[in-house]
């Protein structure tokens, strides 16, 4: 069985990573997406709130299942049996920082790969970060974050 990791902060998901986590659902057997509790961060989403709203916006997908991590993504593929670990890329920017990961990630676990996907261009200019930004301002969410998740947005920033 081919499983993959997709990690991320995911505060709130945006339509860029569910179609990264659509895409990489048509190359592996399962895909594990990693939510990230970065105690460098404040998230305006608790990790168990992340992972409830990709739960809900990744039902559709039989073999996409969520859980969260701190520590070496490393450890959290082998948790998971995962020999790949999917990167989602928007910017040449994204690649240098993103490719500094992988080779650190290789050089921690010999057996894991990384595979890197472009984002779709209609998304390439989405971040979380823009997402909490634009909701601070009451601004129109519809084209950037699931549908069904745009209350949740919306109800963190009343």
């Amino acid at each position: 069985m081919r499983i993959a990791v997709y990690p991320g902060s995911f505060d709130p998901i945006t339509n860029g990573h569910l179609d990264i986590i659509e895409r990489a659902s048509k190359v592996f057997d399962k895909v594990v997406v990693g939510v990230l509790r970065n105690k460098s961060k404040k998230p305006k989403f608790t990790a168990e709130e992340r992972v409830g709203l990709i739960e809900r916006v990744t039902a559709h997908l039989d073999n996409v299942e969520t859980d969260s991590f701190d520590g070496l993504l490393v450890n959290f593929a082998k948790t998971h049996h995962a020999s790949v670990i999917i990167k989602g890329l928007r910017t040449v920017n994204d690649f240098e920082y993103e490719f500094q990961m992988a080779l650190l990630n290789k050089a921690l676990d010999s057996e894991c790969e990384t595979m890197f996907m472009m984002t779709n261009s209609k998304y390439s200019y989405i971040s979380s970060s823009m997402v909490n930004e634009l909701a601070g301002y009451k601004g129109d969410l519809s084209e950037l974050v699931p549908n069904e998740i745009i209350p949740d947005i919306k109800k963190k920033y009343e």
